[in-house]
């Protein structure tokens, strides 16, 4: 294996498993903290938001144009709206029916969604740091550490609402673990089986729907479950924590 593809591999790793520091920090902290879990969700949502409008659809408009990215925005939102609307909500055999009078079927369902959004994020992302790193190993290098510090806080936030809500560290750590191994998983696709197919334009396209799901799951699962945890001022105040985070972790990368 040519050794500048390894060295992007190895980037693209470590920066997607730093989605397990922030699982374990989810881990250490009380079950029983609900103004935690707010601050986390918020502070989730903020982040969220962040990489859409700051990170993803930028991008998709630098390489689409405003019209069609708008379009590839929408299409992401509509998309995981449907999903939300049409599929079952039954997680480890609880039923949606009982989630208005559950918080932590609430909690359970806002942690699973947040690992999707994290793990479709994480894909295109694990591409586009393998493909930095394969042009400039310094470059590389600077996307890998501010990928792998906004990741943290996403690492939080898939496992401690997932812990609060099933008490299983094993579960809360998995999906963690997982949606940040979407990553790597993402650079090695490009190494071997998608680097001839790919170009500018569909990744406009791709990265401006994820845009799009990210910010419906911040703003109809996040969000509202953070307010439910915590009637005051903290959700909000977690949100711009968050969005300052994920701002001031992308102007490491430019």
């Amino acid at each position: 294996m040519d050794s500048q593809i390894l060295k992007a591999l190895i980037l693209t790793t470590l920066a997607g498993l730093s989605t397990t520091i922030g699982s374990f920090i989810g881990l250490m902290v009380r079950k029983e903290n609900p103004r935690f879990m707010s601050f986390v969700l918020g502070f989730t949502a903020g982040v969220m938001i962040g990489i859409s409008f700051f990170e993803l659809l930028p991008s998709g408009f630098e390489e689409l144009g405003f019209l069609k990215a708008s379009i590839a925005f929408v299409a992401g939102f509509i998309f995981i709206f449907l999903i939300d609307t049409f599929i079952p909500h039954e997680y480890l055999g609880q039923k949606e029916r009982n989630e208005k009078n559950d918080p932590d079927k609430k909690l359970l369902r806002t942690g699973l969604f947040t690992a999707l959004g994290v793990a479709i994020h994480n894909f295109p992302e694990g591409m586009a740091t393998f493909y930095s790193a394969i042009l400039d190993t310094k470059i590389g290098i600077a996307i890998a550490v501010a990928i792998a510090i906004h990741n943290i806080p996403e690492g939080i936030a898939v496992s401690a609402p997932i812990y609060k809500a099933t008490g299983s560290r094993k579960k809360a750590f998995l999906f963690s673990f997982l949606s940040g191994v979407v990553e790597p998983v993402g650079a090695v696709l490009t190494a071997f089986v998608l680097f001839p197919f790919l170009n500018p334009m569909i990744l406009g396209y791709i990265l401006s729907g994820i845009a799009g799901l990210m910010v419906f799951i911040a703003i109809d699962e996040l969000m509202p479950v953070s307010k439910s945890l915590a009637h005051s001022h903290l959700p909000i105040a977690s949100f711009i924590i968050g969005l300052a985070v994920m701002i001031t972790s992308l102007a490491l990368i430019k």
